[in-house]
């Protein structure tokens, strides 16, 4: 690349007439793999870079393999993927498997090791974390694959702008809907939240809104939007307000019959999750289903209304 054309954009430069020609021809090539700046292949993450003086572009028109992109749903075996491209990666997630590995060199299995084996070939491709959820919570995780993309995608959660819906299955009935506020403190030597003083230093804000969805018996339906995302909130605010989720084993209050349903986790399920890619800011919305266990359990439920 000459010096005419430093500090353009790739895609800009990309799509010029003698070139692809436009700017959606552009984000095809970058989204299959097809174009490479200084022999390192790039992708849509990679589309508003600027270019300097010496970078060699090479576009790979009719590169194996690059004939579509795989934007999901892809089933593992073990886990689907609900949607990839360049930049990034959204996964169902079922109950039981770790979202990323424990420390200490855990053999325990997780998505973040799996998606390893799954993108191993893919020059330049690994997962990088953007945010989790519970091993035994079910539902929508989102990775990056590129340190680009991870930034960016965290500094949307930092300024808490991605849509997080949980659904949840709890004991008791809470008003039809309301806001839940608290401080919350890790306890690092229990490995939960505690509930803290507002003036306490180590204290953090905790808000989620939530929406009773349907009533049973002695338990509720109810959809979560978290506004922070903190470790283990929703089941620390649920609990604090005397709505301990069905299936809960650490955040609980009281004698155990109180809490007679059988459930092997806690019932909860990352529903929905929306967000702006991070590559030209488009918004991208996912929703998961109810996994198979929650299914049959509000089917129960139903049963001794």
């Amino acid at each position: 690349m000459d010096a005419d054309n430093q500090e353009v954009r790739l895609d800009k430069f990309l799509a010029s007439a003698d070139r692809l020609g436009s700017r959606k021809r552009v984000a095809t090539a970058l989204e299959r793999g097809k174009v490479f700046v200084n022999d390192v292949e790039v992708g849509i993450a990679e589309a508003s870079r600027r270019l300097r003086a010496g970078d060699v572009i090479r576009v790979w028109m009719d590169r194996p393999g690059s004939a579509r992109r795989r934007s999901g749903p892809f089933d593992t075996g073990q886990f689907q993927i609900i949607f990839e491209d360049d930049a990034l990666l959204v996964v169902n997630k079922p109950a039981g498997l770790l979202s990323v590995p424990l420390p200490h060199g855990d053999p325990a299995p997780s998505v973040f090791a799996l998606l390893e084996e799954h993108l191993r070939g893919h020059r330049h491709r690994r997962p990088f974390i953007v945010h989790r959820i519970d091993r035994d919570t079910s539902g929508l995780v989102l990775f990056a694959k590129t340190l680009r993309a991870q930034e960016t995608l965290k500094d949307q959660f930092r300024r808490r702008e991605p849509e997080r819906v949980y659904l949840a299955v709890v004991y008791g009935h809470p008003a039809s809907s309301g806001t839940w506020r608290d401080v919350l403190v890790w306890d690092q030597t229990a490995l939960i939240q505690r509930e803290t003083h507002p003036s306490d230093p180590r204290g953090k804000e905790a808000v989620a809104a939530y929406r009773v969805v349907e009533s049973f018996a002695d338990t509720s339906l109810i959809e979560v939007r978290l506004h922070t995302g903190k470790r283990n909130q929703i089941r620390i605010q649920a609990r604090l307000r005397g709505h301990t989720l069905v299936g809960e084993q650490r955040y609980i209050y009281g004698p155990a019959d109180i809490r007679p349903i059988e459930f092997p986790r806690q019932a909860l399920h990352a529903h929905r999750l929306a967000f702006r890619h991070p590559a030209d800011g488009r918004e991208l919305r996912f929703e998961a289903p109810l996994p198979e266990d929650l299914v049959e359990l509000l089917t129960s439920l139903r049963r001794r209304v």
